[in-house]
This record gives C-alpha cells, sequence and structure tokens, in this order.
C-alpha cells in the first residue's frame, strides 16, 4: 500500500457524524491537514444517526478489536469538553439479570472483561437496588457493573473534535450533497456535489446508512442493511426530581435489561428507554428524505407506539415507578447494521483511495476513526481489525438480499446470549459442498461459517460413541456438541476417517513471475521443485501474521496457495505484478482430507501412482487419478495422522466421496465432523489464523519461527530481526481437571492476577483432558495457573507441545 507523504494528501471525508469528525481529528493530528468534510445537513447537527444517538458506550464484549476501539473512545471523549461540558459522562454501566442463563453469561462476561482489561465486577440484586434505587430487586438474580463506561454526548464530542481540527487545518462544509465520485485510472480522484467538486487523493466514507449510496457512486459495494431502532423518553418523574445535574443528565449507571432487549439512561427528570425487542424495521437508505424534508430530522421516523407497547410493559416490570408515568415522545431512529454485526473499514481494492468507515455506532467511533487514520497514514492500524476489514465477506454473502437477511438479524441478536459456535438462522442452506447429499444421508449436524454448511458431526456414529468414558459437560459448553465428536476422534487416531475440507480458501496463482512474486510475499521459502509444498506466513511491513498459507508448486509457473479470509486474496491481489494472476479456485473445486493410520491403505490401491512414504514424502504434491477422478493430493495432515487432503473439481466431488467411502468399508471408515477435527488440530498444536493469532503478533511469538527464513528477503523481514526471544507466547494448557471445559476467550490467572486470555481450546479426547491455547508472558513448563470459566478458577498447567506425538511418527510413515 502505498503511504502519501504528510501535508501533502487531499482527504475529502464524506459525512459529519462522530465518525467523520473523529477521523478529521485523528488525520490532523497525525499531520494529514489538507481534510474537508462535506455534509449534506446543517452543522453541527446533520440529521445522521449521530444526531439522535442515545451516546452509549459499553466497552465489553466478545471481540477484542471492539473493545480496544470503545475504550479508546472512553478515553478520547472523557478529555474532551465543549463550553465547560464534558462529552463523557462516566455513569458507569450495569447490566441485570432476570434469568438464571442471563446470570450466567454475566458471568462470562465479567470474563471477558477480565481477558480485554475492562474493570467489573458482579453485584447481588441488593447491590444493584443501591446503584438504581427504581429497581425491583426481587426480579433480579444479579447485575454486571462496569464503572467506566458511560455516556458519550456524541453532538458535543463532534464539536470538540472539528474545533480541535480545524485549528489545524481542517474545514467542514455544511449543505453539501454529494452526487457523485470522480475516478481516473482505478484510482480516486475527486468528489462532486452540488456546489462543486473537491480534489482529492483519498475519500472517506463516513456516510453512516447512506454508505450504500455512496459507495454505489463509486462503484463500490457496502454490504450494510439501515434499520429502525426506537427509543422513547417517559414524562418527568417523582423519582429523578431534582436528583440529577442538568448539565450532566445523568448521574446512575446506563442500565440495560438484556433479557427484554432494553436499555434505559437518565434524562435529568425522564427516563430514556431504548427497545431492540420489537420487529426488524429495514430502511431504504435511498428513500430517506433530506434534512429540509424530514419532519424531524432525516435519521428519526415517526414513533410506532404498537410495536413499542410491550416493551412498556416489560420497563413497568423492572421498574415499577414506571407504572404513573407514561412515554411522553418517542422515534424510530436509524442506524447501520452488517451480516455479522462489525464495521466496515478500510480501503478498496476497485477504487484506490476510497474509503470506508461505516457502519460504526458511537461507541466505537473514536476507537475505529483512530485505526482509520493509522491505516491511511502509517499503511496499518495499531490493532488487529481483520474482522471489520471490508473485504472479509465472501461473495455469497454480498447479495442484497443476504444483507437484508443478515442484517436483519443482527438486530434481532443485539442482546441475545450467543454462543460461540451459534449459527445464524438464514438463509440455509447457502454454500454446500459437493459432498452435501452423503452428508445428509449420513445425518450430519451441520453449523455454518462463511455461508458454507460444515459437518460437525455424523448421527451415523452414534453407536461408536455408546460406552464411551466422557466427562460429563456443564449446559454451556455441551451446546453444538456431541460425544459422537469424540468417536469420530478416536476412530482418525485409530483408523481411518474423511473429512470434507472444502470451505477453505484456495487460489490459484499463474505467470512467469508467480514464484518471485509468492517468495518475495512470504516468510518461508518457496524456490522448491515442483511437487514441494511449504508451509508459510504472510506477513505485514511491521512483522504481524496476516495469514498463514500453504503453497503448493503445482508447476514451474503454477501454484494452489491454501489461504484464510478473503482479505488474503485481496492482499495479494493489490501487490501482484503485472504477469501474475491469481484466482479464488475454492467454488469451482472441492477437498476431502483422508487421515488416519490406515490412510494408506485406504488410498493406494485407487492409484498407480506411489504413495508410499519414500514414493509420495510429507509436505509433497501429486497430480493424479483416484478411480475415475483426477485429484490433486497433498500430503499433508491437519489432525497429527497419516494422510492426504485430495482436490478435485466440484463436478467429480461427489464420484471421488463415493470412490473413497466404498474402498474404504474394509478399513471401517467414517465421516467426521470439524468438532473431532478441532479437538485433533490443538492437540497437535495446530494454529488457526484469526483466533490463534492475527497481525498483532509476530511468528516468534505465535510459536512458528520455523516458518521464517531470515536468509532471504521478504516483506516485513527487517522487523523481525532481533525478536527471536519474545516476552510473550501462544501457550499451551492442559487443564488439571479431566472433567473441566473452556471454548475460548477466557482470562488465564497467574499469581491470583489476569495474565493473558484463551484463544482456542477444545477437549483433547485422546489426552483425556481440555487443550487451551492462550496469550501469556513466557512461563516454563509446568507451571500453575487458573483459567476463569464462568466465574470459577479452574486450575491448568503450561505444557510443552506439541501435546501429541511430539516426534511427528505417526504423519511421517
Amino acid at each position: 500500500m502505498s503511504r502519501t507523504p504528510a501535508n501533502s494528501a487531499r482527504v475529502v471525508v464524506i459525512g459529519a457524524g462522530i465518525v467523520g469528525c473523529s477521523l478529521a481529528d485523528e488525520l490532523t493530528v497525525r499531520g494529514w491537514t489538507d481534510v474537508t468534510v462535506l455534509e449534506q445537513g446543517p452543522l453541527p447537527a446533520p440529521g445522521g444517526s449521530t444526531s439522535h444517538a442515545p451516546g452509549l458506550v459499553f466497552q465489553t464484549g466478545p471481540s477484542k478489536t471492539m473493545t480496544e476501539f470503545a475504550a479508546y473512545t472512553v478515553r478520547k471523549l472523557g478529555s474532551l469538553e465543549v463550553d465547560g461540558l464534558p462529552c463523557f459522562n462516566a455513569v458507569g454501566g450495569l447490566e441485570v439479570a432476570t434469568t438464571e442463563a442471563r446470570w450466567a453469561d454475566l458471568h462470562r462476561k465479567a470474563g471477558l472483561a477480565a481477558s480485554w482489561g475492562v474493570r467489573a465486577a458482579l453485584l447481588t440484586p441488593e447491590q444493584c437496588k443501591r446503584l438504581w434505587p427504581m429497581l425491583d430487586e426481587t426480579k433480579l438474580f444479579g447485575g454486571l457493573h462496569t464503572p467506566d463506561d458511560g455516556l458519550a454526548r456524541a453532538l458535543l464530542a463532534c464539536r470538540a473534535q472539528m474545533e480541535r481540527a480545524a485549528s489545524r487545518g481542517a474545514r467542514f462544509l455544511e449543505r453539501h450533497t454529494v452526487t457523485g465520485i470522480e475516478r481516473a485510472d482505478g484510482h480516486v480522484t475527486g468528489v462532486v456535489t452540488d456546489r462543486g467538486t473537491f480534489p482529492a487523493d483519498h475519500v472517506v466514507s463516513a456516510a453512516g446508512f447512506w454508505g450504500p449510496v455512496i459507495g454505489a457512486m463509486a462503484g463500490v459495494d457496502v454490504p450494510l442493511q439501515p434499520l429502525a431502532h426506537q427509543y422513547a423518553t417517559t414524562a418527568p418523574l417523582p423519582e429523578l426530581a431534582g436528583v440529577n445535574d442538568p448539565r450532566n443528565e445523568a448521574s446512575k449507571p446506563i442500565l440495560r435489561f438484556q433479557d427484554r432487549d432494553l436499555y434505559f439512561r437518565e434524562h435529568t427528570d425522564r427516563l430514556g428507554i431504548g427497545s431492540y425487542a420489537h420487529r426488524p424495521m429495514p430502511v431504504d437508505p435511498r428513500t430517506v428524505p433530506a434534512f429540509d424534508d424530514a419532519p424531524l430530522m432525516p435519521s428519526s421516523l415517526p414513533f410506532t407506539e404498537e410495536d413499542f407497547a410491550p416493551s412498556w410493559q416489560d420497563s413497568v416490570g423492572l421498574l415499577p415507578a414506571l407504572g404513573a408515568s407514561e412515554v411522553a415522545e418517542g422515534f424510530n431512529g436509524v442506524f447501520s447494521f452488517t451480516p455479522d454485526g462489525m464495521p466496515l473499514l478500510g480501503e478498496s481494492r476497485d477504487l484506490r483511495g476510497f474509503w470506508l468507515a461505516e457502519a460504526v455506532w458511537v461507541t466505537h467511533s473514536a476507537g475505529v476513526a483512530k485505526a482509520v487514520a493509522e491505516w491511511m497514514t502509517d499503511g496499518r492500524p495499531a490493532v488487529d481489525v481483520h474482522e471489520c476489514d471490508l473485504h472479509r465477506f465472501e461473495d455469497a454473502q454480498r447479495s442484497p438480499a443476504y444483507i437484508a437477511d443478515r442484517g436483519a438479524q443482527s438486530f434481532v441478536e443485539v442482546y441475545d446470549v450467543i454462543h460461540p459456535l451459534q449459527p445464524m438462522e438464514q438463509p440455509r442452506p447457502l454454500r454446500t459442498s459437493p459432498f452435501h447429499p452423503r452428508q445428509q444421508e449420513l445425518g450430519a449436524y451441520f453449523l455454518e461459517g462463511g455461508g458454507w454448511e460444515r459437518p460437525h458431526w455424523y448421527e451415523a456414529n452414534a453407536p461408536l460413541a455408546e460406552g464411551l468414558d466422557l466427562p460429563e459437560r456443564d449446559a454451556w459448553s455441551a451446546r453444538y456438541w456431541s460425544p459422537i465428536a469424540a468417536a469420530e476422534a478416536r476412530a482418525t487416531r485409530e483408523r481411518v476417517a474423511l473429512y470434507d475440507m472444502t470451505p477453505l480458501r484456495r487460489l490459484e496463482v499463474t505467470g512467469p513471475g508467480a514464484l518471485d512474486f509468492l517468495h518475495a510475499m512470504t516468510s518461508n521459502n518457496l524456490r522448491k521443485k515442483p511437487g514441494a509444498v511449504t508451509y508459510t506466513l504472510l506477513l505485514d511491513e511491521t512483522g504481524g501474521i496476516r495469514s498463514d498459507l500453504t503453497v503448493a508448486r503445482l508447476g514451474t509457473d503454477r501454484f494452489q496457495v491454501g489461504a484464510n479470509s478473503p482479505a488474503d486474496l485481496d492482499w495479494l491481489l493489490r501487490h501482484a505484478p503485472e504477469g501474475v494472476q491469481i484466482r479464488d479456485i475454492t467454488s469451482g473445486t472441492c477437498c476431502i482430507g483422508v487421515w488416519g493410520p490406515l490412510a494408506r491403505d485406504l488410498v493406494q490401491p485407487l492409484t498407480r501412482d506411489d504413495f508410499s512414504h519414500e514414493g509420495f514424502g510429507y509436505f509433497r504434491a501429486k497430480q493424479t487419478y483416484l478411480g475415475h477422478v483426477p485429484v490433486t493430493a497433498m500430503r499433508l495432515s491437519y489432525v497429527g495422522e497419516l494422510g492426504w487432503e485430495l482436490y478435485t473439481t466440484a463436478d467429480l466431488g461427489l464420484r471421488l466421496w463415493d470412490t473413497l467411502w466404498e474402498a474404504g468399508q474394509q478399513h471401517g471408515v467414517l465421516a467426521a465432523g470439524r468438532s473431532a477435527f478441532n479437538s485433533l488440530r490443538l492437540e497437535k498444536g495446530y494454529r488457526a489464523w484469526g483466533t490463534d493469532m492475527t497481525d498483532e503478533h509476530d511468528p516468534y511469538e505465535a510459536g512458528l519461527g520455523f516458518a521464517v527464513r531470515l536468509d532471504k528477503e521478504f516483506t516485513g523481514r527487517a522487523a523481525l530481526e532481533g525478536k527471536a526471544t519474545p516476552a510473550r507466547k501462544l501457550t499451551a494448557l492442559l487443564l488439571d481437571d479431566p472433567a473441566a471445559n473452556v471454548l475460548g476467550k477466557e482470562p488465564v490467572h497467574l499469581d491470583g492476577a489476569p495474565a493473558g486470555y484463551v484463544t482456542s481450546a477444545a477437549y483433547g479426547y485422546t489426552l483425556g483432558r481440555c487443550v487451551a491455547y492462550a496469550w501469556l508472558p513466557v512461563l516454563p513448563a509446568g507451571t500453575a495457573v487458573h483459567v476463569e470459566y464462568f466465574g470459577e478458577k479452574i486450575p491448568a498447567t503450561v505444557a510443552d507441545e506439541p501435546l501429541f506425538d511430539p516426534k511427528m511418527t505417526r504423519i511421517r510413515r
């Protein structure tokens, strides 16, 4: 990514809401002062989502990145004031539980807070009552108090940051409606408005729910669905009379009643009530009226009392004093949702210099602006943003119908208790491998990822699970799990199993410069003869791990690359020289992993080629035939057993499955799912990018130094010099109690204090213990730690890795 020298980049930001104003401030403080912010409405309250935002800032959630965005927003807005008024009121937050399930979830959320460094404490009903006297504490199991959360005054924060940015040279122009985006040679060159054209080297769409409209002008897809959210304000309440200083509006914590999809905040002597309990109300951003044509403001739609009626009754149930009051006013406020509920950030590859900072709530606004400003000026954000990368979605996830369906579901689930494995409900099935009919016949239990239906276990294998001595699971870890997974893992270790690996991304890289390109882009040595397969890393310039790849050299100038996300394709395409072609071949191909000690017995009779250890070594590839099916066979194993990944075209996939299935009957073959796969890969210590490591980690910290060759030039090499002795490390843990389980993101305590967090975890059926990987300070094997799981401190021990078959005898035979 090219960088523009400070003071020479012309930046136009579209939208002067909280994100646009924050971005102008963050850019100008970094020396990019030629910044113009265009706003179609009047300033400082232009009528977008910021203008009606209730200002809730909650830091804790399952995403470490989003927590860091919110934490920065708290710090920054807490340092700003306008006319003597603070831009942030640190009243804290209080989530209350009226069900056992929610009370358990608050224990889990307290663990997330500890993992991410957020202050939080679980409270009794009586303690909740002291913070919020209006509560009916008899309805409560307890609550979670986060004292550093609070209320952002969004419009004041906009003013403060506008003034700061303007003092450094930025200009803010109201009443400028964008009508077009100019471009030349694949790069943005300017923004056209109804009041003139503004030349630009960079254009940032921070238009909120108008993002898809701006994106269409630029020819850039913006997968965002605006929806309306109900907000009501009560009449004055006697209980609040004289309690709050009108200058600060509130003194009590933001109250969240998530069992009924409600939240409450004070407005001096009134309460504001927000509800997610109503039906999804999608909004077409192309039909939203202009500021002067809107009854109140463009983002504020008429209040629908009938939708709010059940929420009012639920509010009275929690806060009985409301029974003597009423809704004085309300509106349906429009804001943005994406298919996965995360923001859309980054630079378009199709139109260079065109950036998105969309689907961002006030909660994360300053943190997002900082990350985007760093991205623009330094080439990368300081925090991992892969969950927010605008290129993260598959093509199948970008249809208007998909965006509408998943956006609505994201709205419904805002306050739901979401299990880490819980799939979206619709639209399913969307993407299926060629093996899907056979998987259905075997009773596959499917979960979903990236639009793909992924078998997690097969009911056909249930008889094999009978009599297995497995510890009883708690209700949370038992969700989306079956003892059948243990039987499938055991069969893989003892016999042979077929795994559907089709959803793993496959790229084809060809052309006379393909070898030089891939060799320079990745950390390992790729200058090997055709037939070689290499595990390597895709790093950024700071040495952070953007992805891990498996690169097979299938010909002199032809490579097959096993990658992770669509962002990998984007990164490679951005850097590919002329003459190198990169194509995503995932959808047109399929893959079966054949793994287990009898894998060779199954495969060898189907081919005339030599599949012996001497004839087909580990990390080698061959193009051959299995029966009637042409395949690319790679001797790789992600479960720690002998075997191959077998690739063919999608049209021949079902024939490949049937060929292997029939030949495997005499060897006791079975189909196995991702639940067994995840257990086996963790026993072997194989990392999962995006979960175990990201670009916030370097290879030595992640235990992947073996994939780095410092005797060659590659992206990120200079940053790795001198880093071979890290201060932190991705660490293998074994839970001491054979019956204990954790799932990931739990805090790890060392000497009684949080020292890190779990990334991946699964029960190791071969080891008879739960295996967890965690980011921790470098600790010797045998060190005792505790993993916090729903408030319980579970003893665990640091272990040497790999935990299973450290001499690799099972794979190399």
